[in-house]
């Protein structure tokens, strides 16, 4: 059999292997990544040495993996309803999965899959009545495209209730494009339209209503330009600590969990713009809802060299509006809001400026 056959062969049987995917398939793929997640923190929390701690907090299972299997499981089917659930897994998991391009700039991995998708849900699924999970999912998409297939499926869907639902999406979306009048004023008619229409629907355990309450509390208070309300609390050491303490720095405000997907990216993007700001009037700041002891036990050996207030009933978070996990805000030194958004370049680049801008003090 010459290479051409073979390779043709091959082909073959990869389309058939394929073919065969099913919805159980995909269901299998999403159950094992939450047993592994699961028994992952389970190990992190009952972990009893410093060791053994930092041997699990190394072993994370790899939502790359999980996401690479689920994508061969779907990518053949995207025309059938069925993919459209795994589809709002892919959206709402793979964002925060980012490798270094060519230049060495974190990018996203799965940004071409999840363009797929957009254009699939375009193609062949703006009607289909179980639309509502991707709307969520696409809410949270760190992609700004997303905000255009939202806005043509609170236009076209026929069910008022999938409308809301995008509407709140886009909504959410907007608030990526700034502040201007313009944009405000199409983030509150969303927002309106969606406690009209879908008030009552619940977003993993949480109302259409309440979000939406919570996106103009966000409007209110924590808008780029807006001075950020203070946080006050205790470290993993139960030590008192809050933002007001550090008046005159620029904060670098991160909300994470070691159960976000890639969390050690986050870690290590983190613990890249510490070392880079060592030095300069910058202090970067945890939130983290993790148990009081897995986050002392990430603290005690390294892994995390910051600051964290510890909160593990999510009482900080909440009063951020905190949706989803991670995000970064990035202060002043009168806590004005100069960025809200993934931890990474664009953090890093906005926090770089308003170090420019800080004049030194005399002594210096």
């Amino acid at each position: 059999m010459n290479c051409t056959s073979c390779l043709a062969l091959l082909l073959s049987i990869l389309h058939l292997c394929q073919a065969d995917a099913t919805p159980t398939d995909a269901q299998r793929i999403e159950k094992a990544y939450q047993v592994a997640i699961d028994k992952w923190t389970v190990e992190m929390q009952t972990a009893t040495s410093l060791e053994a701690q930092t041997r699990i907090w190394n072993s994370r299972p790899d939502t790359t993996a999980f996401a690479n299997q689920l994508w061969s499981a779907i990518s053949p089917s995207l025309e059938q309803d069925w993919t459209l659930g795994p589809a709002a897994w892919f959206i709402r998991t793979t964002p925060a999965l980012l490798a270094p391009d060519a230049n060495g700039t974190l990018m996203p991995i799965f940004a071409a899959e999840n363009e797929t998708l957009r254009k699939a849900i375009e193609t062949h699924h703006l009607k289909s009545p179980i639309l509502i999970p991707v709307c969520a999912a696409l809410a949270t998409s760190t992609d700004p495209r997303s905000l255009a297939l939202l806005e043509m499926i609170q236009t076209s869907h026929p069910d008022s209730k999938t409308q809301g639902v995008a509407a709140l999406g886009a909504a959410i979306q907007l608030k990526n494009l700034g502040d201007s009048g313009e944009i405000m004023r199409r983030r509150l008619n969303y927002l309106r339209k969606a406690i009209i229409d879908s008030s009552e629907v619940e977003l993993n355990g949480t109302s259409v209503a309440k979000l939406a309450e919570d996106e103009l509390y966000i409007i209110r208070f924590l808008t780029k330009g807006r001075i950020a309300p203070d946080l006050a609390g205790i470290d993993s050491a139960g030590r008192p600590i809050s933002l007001s303490s550090h008046q005159g720095k620029v904060i670098i405000l991160l909300f994470w969990n070691s159960n976000v997907p890639d969390a050690q990216r986050v870690v290590e993007i983190t613990t890249a713009m510490q070392t880079r700001f060592t030095d300069r009037p910058l202090v970067i700041m945890g939130v983290n809802n993790d148990t009081t002891e897995k986050l002392r036990a990430l603290q005690a050996d390294g892994t995390v060299p910051w600051p964290n207030f510890s909160d593990p009933e999510n009482r900080l978070a909440k009063e951020y509006r905190v949706g989803s996990w991670p995000l970064v805000y990035v202060l002043d030194g009168e806590r004005k809001i100069h960025y809200a958004g993934l931890p990474g370049s664009f953090a890093s680049l906005t926090a770089e400026a308003l170090l420019a801008e800080v004049k030194p003090s005399i002594s210096e």
